[in-house]
């Protein structure tokens, strides 16, 4: 096969993926389609679970990302008027960079606050009148806590109306929590570091799903487990080609991403298809006795109650020849600390709403608040014994 026999999309469905695995072989120079005194930028992943993957970019992809990132922003209903704290780090990470030219593109004033130092970070937000700012979920709403006990009123107290979230799985229970700590619209955003960053999709104001900017981007969705192509409603793995990069091209891209398209058309008027929000990671399926089972799911249900407060760990251990699930929940002081009858009746509940949902038990131990750590970036939700005790 070569170049000319590529004629059309469905021909590209003759090409073999191209996997994290294969920019890690080829790390750090291998992919670079342009001679290296054309490139301008370089970003990479932490490296924490092997060999950093390495993306590079040219004058140009930075250009069009910075588009991308713009549309994303519009898209939320944000304009130049508006001003951008971005809670993301600076540094090998694409979603700080991402989202600043993005906001300068559209004209939006940046506030590069950077991560951490979370009570300077809502004095920042009073003091310059932020309208918006973008972190990973997880934080948004550790930040959310630290108003509550700083006894800031997000309602007179901040010109916030929009947040922008993603670098993580989050679900319709998380969203709620992170707007009424803000008094905000929450919207989702998709990326991954491989095809340029944040930029790849984005939700607009009907909150049903994320628009691919498809004139940039060829999605599919694959059998994780065949590679086979599935069809219109169907869900599983996300497939990218981006079109646009120059320093990088890839072809069919596997994102481990758990999803599906929507083919029908937007009340927004986006001549985009839209993608499911995350179901979780194909890596992140948990396999316990038999039945997959997405964090999300987990996250679905404890989000649910207002007694807790979006802390959760889960916690795989193997206990004889059976894995053992076990869900740790923060809940509120007062819970806490009060009635024992109502905390066991809790308990009982949400493992009753646990097993109607996974299809196997799950032990729940509700811990006080701040027991289970906090996280400037993306949480680590689940913790897998199985391996250590191998």
């Amino acid at each position: 096969m070569n170049a000319n026999d590529i004629k059309n999309i469905d021909d590209l469905q003759r090409l073999p993926f191209t996997t994290k695995n294969d920019l890690r072989d080829n790390y750090p120079f291998g992919l670079m389609a342009v001679p290296i005194d054309e490139v301008v930028r370089f970003h990479a992943s932490s490296g924490t679970t092997g060999k950093s993957t390495v993306v590079y970019y040219t004058k140009n992809d930075l250009d069009t990302w910075s588009n991308l990132m713009a549309r994303v922003l519009a898209t939320t209903g944000l304009t130049k008027k508006d001003s951008m704290q971005i809670i993301y780090n600076y540094g090998f990470f694409t979603g700080g960079f991402g989202f600043h030219y993005g906001a300068e593109r559209l004209g939006i004033a940046v506030i590069p606050t950077g991560s951490g130092n979370t009570k300077k970070q809502i004095e920042i937000m009073r003091d310059f009148g932020t309208t918006s700012f973008t972190s990973t979920p997880s934080y948004a709403i550790y930040l959310g806590e630290a108003l509550e006990e700083m006894k800031i009123d997000p309602k007179k107290d901040l010109k916030l109306k929009i947040g922008v979230f993603g670098a993580e799985p989050w679900g319709k229970g998380m969203r709620q929590r992170i707007e009424e700590l803000f008094n905000i619209n929450a919207y989702d955003n998709y990326g991954i570091s491989e095809l340029c960053g944040p930029g790849v999709a984005v939700e607009c104001v009907e909150k049903d799903g994320l628009h691919v900017w498809e004139d940039h981007f060829i999605m599919e969705v694959i059998d994780p487990k065949t590679g086979e192509t599935l069809g219109e409603g169907e869900r599983g793995e996300l497939v990218f080609t981006p079109i646009w990069k120059e320093a990088m091209p890839l072809f069919r891209y596997r994102t481990k991403d758990i999803s599906q398209i929507y083919e029908d058309k937007c009340n927004c008027g986006l001549p985009f298809r839209k993608i499911e929000r995350l179901h979780g990671r194909s890596d992140d399926m948990l396999i316990i006795r038999g039945v997959n089972i997405f964090p999300s799911q987990i996250e679905e249900v404890i989000l649910k109650n207002s007694a807790f407060k979006g802390h959760y760990a889960i916690i795989v251990e193997r206990k004889g020849p059976l894995d053992h699930l076990t869900v740790e929940i923060e809940v509120t002081n007062d819970l806490f600390t009060g009635n024992l009858k109502d905390l066991i009746q809790l308990k009982d509940k949400v493992e009753d709403d646990l097993k109607s949902v996974l299809l196997v038990k799950a032990d729940v131990k509700l811990v006080e608040e701040g027991a289970i750590p906090r996280s400037q970036g993306k949480a680590q939700r689940v913790i897998d014994k199985r391996n250590l005790e191998e």
